[in-house]
């Protein structure tokens, strides 16, 4: 029960996280957006670092793995911030829900992993939602639009990458080195936007409240992140994954009420479809798990 807790309130906190994002895509532009996550999620992990006495440490066991995982996980958060300043925070969750279907095909063509055809069906099920909702977005939106997938298949990357070489460090200092990662390529990509003037790309002074914003977007990632591993400590993958749909509910219902924007019947087929698919997924891989 712990377990459920614990995942329940991360996956209906990462929308807050989405939804501000969305507010200040109307002020700062989406990199700022994204460096300001990373740059408060690494600012969180240095004062701790330094207050426990453990910042000589913070190397960690793979340095530069970790700072891969850094990376990824900077370049699918910063394609999703772009993708919410233009399309409903729920409709861009929902499309990034295939990313259960994208990780089954790239364990299967990347660590050999068995796909029988139930699964197989699942993904077109689910691939089907996507485009079920992606269609009017597309027309409306462009290329835009497919952002999500690419967050999704970005975030498979990086639990393939865990896949092959699980982790060996703590939280903190897996933190440690995405903010730090984060931070230094978001950065980077921020100064040379702003000397370009590459106005999407350059940087914008922020108010203090934003600032303030900024700061709870890193909060509500370090929160999260540590609520998610606290919940895989204490409960099975099986039990805690179909949980991560709640992330639906909460961006449905704080869209609403911060931007009056609800799904429209077709979306909410094609959400049905994907979230089916993806608790079939999750089903069937608990069962080849049990096999193994």
């Amino acid at each position: 029960m712990l377990a459920i807790a614990l995942m329940s309130s991360a996956m209906l906190i990462v929308p807050v996280m989405d939804i501000i994002a969305k507010y200040l895509s109307a002020y700062l532009p989406p990199p700022q957006i994204t460096f300001g996550r990373f740059f408060f999620q690494f600012l969180i992990c240095l004062v701790l670092a330094v207050g426990t006495g453990r910042l000589l440490k913070m190397r960690g066991h793979q340095p530069l793995l970790n700072y891969a995982r850094g990376l990824l996980l900077a370049t699918a958060s910063l394609s999703f911030f772009i993708a919410v300043k233009y399309m409903s925070v729920a409709t861009a969750i929902s499309i990034f829900f295939v990313e259960p279907m994208i990780l089954t095909i790239m364990a299967a063509v990347i660590l050999k992993e068995p796909v029988g055809v139930r699964r197989i069906s699942a993904i077109v099920v689910g691939l089907a939602g996507a485009l079920i909702i992606l269609r009017p977005n597309l027309a409306e939106l462009g290329l835009v639009s497919l952002l999500p997938v690419f967050t999704a298949f970005v975030f498979a990357c990086y639990l393939i990458i865990n896949r092959i070489v699980p982790a060996q460090d703590d939280l903190l200092t897996i933190q440690f080195s995405a903010g730090l990662a984060g931070t230094v390529y978001l950065g980077t990509g921020l100064l040379i936007g702003t000397l370009a003037g590459f106005g999407e790309a350059a940087f914008v002074m922020p108010t203090l409240s934003q600032t303030g914003l900024l700061l709870i977007i890193g909060a509500i990632s370090f929160l999260a992140h540590g609520l998610v591993v606290a919940a895989f400590q204490r409960g099975s993958a099986s039990l805690l994954a179909p949980l991560q749909y709640l992330e639906i509910v909460s961006a449905t219902l704080f869209g609403y009420l911060v931007f009056a924007d609800f799904p429209d019947a077709m979306t909410w087929l094609g959400i049905a479809l994907i979230i089916g698919s993806g608790l079939y997924i999750t089903h069937r891989e608990r069962l080849r798990r049990q096999e193994i």
